[in-house]
């Protein structure tokens, strides 16, 4: 117990705007890829969670939708999600954009934090972006004193600079105590979600913008064989017929390229080789549906 006590443990959330890279820097800093990633915004809709650990402690990350203007349930239910978190962690993560021009969704979530006690760390991601680096600089100051930040931190996700510092700032301000989880778990998502995301991530980067939002991936189906290969019978679903024709392309061909991609994923995440069926189904103006929201996964009364 004695040792216990000399590690620290606890929660952190990442919160930002769409398209800020969350997942990207989730991914990095456990070292393998559980959130799906995407250039198209508000690809998270429910919160992961995730966990890395390591000789000091234990970290357990939230990685949130983007706090965005909500125009449906759907939208509401990932606000929700998001806001939520706050008040139940011990470290916060504000990722922004490199930028000196802070929009009404930046000082909207100022707001919320201005509201809790916990520990801010504002992330300023995409770094690699800046052609000048001396420009940082101007970004930090325009963005110093819209919150009482515990530490002002840029970094590049994507190229891997400055996130070790990161996670060293975060150990910084987790309380001692037990890890939470053994120190071989990454996730708590159970793997059909992981492949029903991963799924949706193919279409999320092959589908017209359009279209992404209104979709949705069921897992109608998992087994394993004797052998060890896994069968997996999956769903997309749409909220349009004429969604439905794009999604399955010319003779299935869009459809094809989605499975070929998510199977390579996914077999990779599970190890071992997998027979992936995917049909794709209609079902109008779902995400105003409480009903099928449920049923996909997006269940406002479990959060």
């Amino acid at each position: 117990m004695e040792e216990n006590t000399q590690k620290k443990s606890g929660f952190v959330t990442l919160i930002g705007r769409p398209n800020v890279g969350k997942s990207t820097l989730m991914n990095h800093l456990i070292g393998q890829k559980i959130a799906i990633t995407s250039d198209k915004p508000q690809t998270t809709r429910n919160r992961i969670q995730t966990v890395y650990t390591d000789e000091r402690g234990q970290i357990i990350f939230l990685d949130t939708p983007g706090i965005h203007k909500a125009k449906n349930k759907l939208g509401e239910y990932m606000v929700t999600v998001a806001e939520r978190t706050l008040t139940e962690v011990d470290v916060i993560l504000w990722l922004v954009e490199p930028s000196t021009f802070i929009g009404a969704g930046e000082r909207h979530i100022a707001e919320q934090l201005n509201k809790v006690k916990t520990p801010v760390i504002l992330v300023i991601n995409k770094i690699d972006t800046v052609k000048k680096q001396e420009e940082i600089l101007t970004f930090i100051d325009a963005y110093k004193d819209v919150c009482q930040f515990a530490e002002i931190v840029p970094l590049s996700a994507l190229k891997d600079r400055n996130t070790d510092l990161l996670t060293e700032l975060i150990f910084k301000y987790l309380p001692y105590g037990p890890q939470f989880y053994d120190e071989d778990t990454v996730t708590d998502q159970p793997m059909r979600q992981i492949a029903a995301e991963l799924i949706r991530e193919k279409a999320l980067r092959l589908l017209d913008d359009e279209i992404p939002h209104g979709i949705a991936v069921v897992i109608e189906q998992m087994k394993e064989r004797k052998n060890g290969m896994m069968d997996i019978e999956a769903s997309i679903v749409c909220e349009r017929e004429s969604h439905k024709g794009i999604i399955i392309g010319k003779g299935g061909s869009m459809l094809k390229r989605i499975g070929i991609e998510a199977r390579k994923e996914i077999e990779n995440m599970m190890e071992t080789q997998v027979n992936l069926q995917l049909w794709v189904k209609v079902r109008k103006e779902w995400r105003d549906s409480e009903l099928y929201m449920k049923n996909y996964g997006y269940n406002g009364k479990e959060i």
